[in-house]
């Protein structure tokens, strides 16, 4: 197959820590069969172009920060077919959206000894600006999620991504669960699943980091946090951390 007839797909990153994209690196042998493929055309962590170019498929790390950021979104979006929000970042905000909470003065303060160069805006994922065609949950998403979703995006099709909680792999692991049985502070019943249990397998809590389930009840799990002794602050906290700018987390978060 000639580079011409390959489809064309780029990776970009905004306002992250560019672990999405090491994650895609990890596929390693998998990466190869793939690159046979595809055509990376942008993808500035493996090769050194910087031009914007028409897309297949236009994987996008990071939260929206800079108003850069948002022209480049929109840019970006008018140039391609498939757009996928790569990673919480991209699709909530995840940690970098705790600043909201902050009248934007105080975080630049808190920074910067001068901040008159700062162009910097409340975080959104790029869903809040453009239309998304697929989002890619996790922090970052694992790699065979990674992998699915190229797969399906060369077969023309969606991929069938878990929508179910954290709690039906702690039950398929046969793990105890940790907060009806230790009374620990679990955000899997209202976490998306896909990491795999990994902290509760290890009897630590979910963190939450793979964002709002379907149909989540975090008003039911508040209630039960609130048993536990958790205060309204450290409450808010909980929700906050990767999705509190989601619909479903927004009320819990404090919003």
């Amino acid at each position: 197959m000639s580079s011409k007839s390959k489809p064309r797909v780029a990776v970009y990153k905004f306002t992250g820590c560019a672990g999405c994209q090491m994650e895609l690196l990890r596929l390693e042998d998998e990466l190869l069969d793939i690159a046979e493929k595809i055509e990376f055309v942008y993808f500035m962590m493996a090769q050194n172009r910087d031009e914007l170019e028409c897309y297949d498929i236009c994987f996008v790390e990071g939260s929206v920060s800079t108003p850069r950021e948002l022209q480049e979104i929109k840019m970006i979006r008018a140039q391609t077919k498939t757009l996928i929000a790569f990673g919480d970042c991209a699709i909530t905000g995840c940690v970098p959206s705790i600043k909201n909470w902050l009248p934007q003065s105080d975080v630049e303060k808190t920074v910067y000894k001068n901040t008159s160069p700062i162009r910097s805006i409340k975080i959104n994922g790029i869903g809040e600006y453009v239309p998304v065609d697929l989002v890619l949950p996790g922090c970052p998403p694992h790699k065979n999620l990674i992998l699915k979703a190229i797969e399906s995006s060369l077969l023309g099709i969606k991929p069938d991504l878990r929508m179910h909680a954290v709690c039906m792999e702690c039950k398929l692991r046969e793990n105890v669960c940790i907060l009806t049985s230790l009374g620990k502070l679990c955000m899997g019943p209202v976490t998306r699943a896909g990491c795999g249990a990994i902290c509760p397998t290890y009897e630590r809590e979910c963190e939450g980091c793979y964002g709002p389930m379907s149909d989540a009840n975090p008003s039911a799990l508040s209630a039960e946090f609130r048993k536990l002794g958790i205060s309204a602050d450290d409450l808010m906290r909980k929700f906050r951390k990767y999705a509190g700018m989601s619909k479903e987390f927004r009320e819990s978060s404090g919003i």
